[in-house]
């Protein structure tokens, strides 16, 4: 099974989402373990702690300030990294995917969750026109923000496809 060992751990902790699943499975299981939010965004951080306190997971999930490309965990210290919508914002990816195999421990799980192209062209056409107009569109009118809504779209055009990735 993917979650028997002792150590579990998630980077570009977003706002603890699939930390707490992670956490909660266990928890159901009777399994022991820890559970480890790795961000480098202190106030991604701050949001996530205070989501957990609100679920009832306060000091249950330990938050850790972290550069990706240089983490402070010894090797062969998790059963499991994910990273979730969060490798494409990562500076150098490569020097990451080494931390990552630096930090697992013989066997562990890599687990990936990324936006991904889309190949069948009438969809692209609509896919492109949804996330060039439509996407930095609702961001601008539900934060204010287009530049970070059009950052997204971008960002997953420029991500390589799942093969190249791999």
């Amino acid at each position: 099974p993917l979650l028997t060992a002792q150590n579990y751990w998630m980077l570009q902790g977003e706002r603890g989402d699939i930390a707490f699943r992670f956490h909660r499975y266990l928890e159901n299981n009777h399994m022991i373990g820890r559970v480890t939010v790795c961000d480098i965004n202190k106030e991604m951080l701050r949001v996530g702690e205070d989501r957990a306190k609100k679920a009832g997971l306060s000091g249950k999930i330990e938050w850790v300030e972290g550069d990706a490309e240089r983490l402070a965990f010894p090797e062969e210290s998790f059963t499991a990294y994910t990273i979730a919508f969060g490798i494409r914002n990562v500076t150098r990816i490569h020097e990451a995917l080494l931390e990552a195999k630096r930090v697992l421990c013989p066997g562990g799980r890599f687990l990936c969750l990324e936006f991904s192209h889309v190949d069948n062209p009438l969809l692209k056409k609509i896919y492109d026109e949804y996330s060039f107009q439509v996407i930095p569109a609702m961001g601008q009118i539900v934060s204010g923000d287009w530049r970070s809504y059009q950052y997204l779209v971008e960002s997953i055009r420029q991500f390589p496809d799942q093969e190249t990735f791999a």
